[in-house]
């Protein structure tokens, strides 16, 4: 089953370090990453920056667009007034079909502020139990998700 995660983290270079634990995990077999990004925001600075690696080439402007449409609405747009419910709204819509919501994306948008850092993954055949236990110990929370309920509670069980 492929799911979409965002993971906030508690220090902008923390989101990074479980990329490369999900990119071990990946190599032992406990997952596919079908594609992932990761904002940092360091404290003092105006805006996040944002890393986004292809992990196939062939779908890479694909999915660069999807990050670059998420992420650039999130962080880089200027949001003010009326304007910015209907950007989101607009936004949410087109992410809707994919199973993510507006709430998540507020959520999202409120969660990863100056200090912080966020692993944005789209995955595949994911041993929940096992992966858990590679990132214990990095103070995460899951702030969006387009898994089931019975799905989302299996993971933040495993998570912690």
């Amino acid at each position: 089953m492929t799911t979409f995660t965002v993971w906030q983290f508690d220090t902008p270079g923390a989101a990074q370090q479980a990329a490369d634990i999900l990119r071990n995990a990946e190599g032992d077999g406990l997952v596919r990453i079908v594609d992932h990004a990761v904002v940092s925001w360091p404290t003092g600075a105006d805006k996040p920056t944002v890393h986004h690696e292809h992990e196939d080439e062939k779908r890479g402007a694909g999915w660069g667009a999807l990050w670059g449409l998420l992420l650039g609405a999130l962080f880089f747009v200027p949001l003010l007034g009326a304007a910015a419910g209907a950007a989101t709204g607009g936004i949410a819509r087109h992410f809707a079909k994919v199973g993510i919501g507006e709430e998540q994306i507020e959520r999202i948008r409120a969660s990863v502020v100056p200090g912080t850092s966020a692993l944005f993954a789209v995955t595949d055949a994911a041993d929940l139990d096992r992966l858990g236990e590679r990132f214990h110990g990095l103070h995460q929370t899951l702030i969006a998700t387009n898994l089931t309920e019975a799905e989302r509670s299996t993971l933040h069980e495993t998570f912690g």
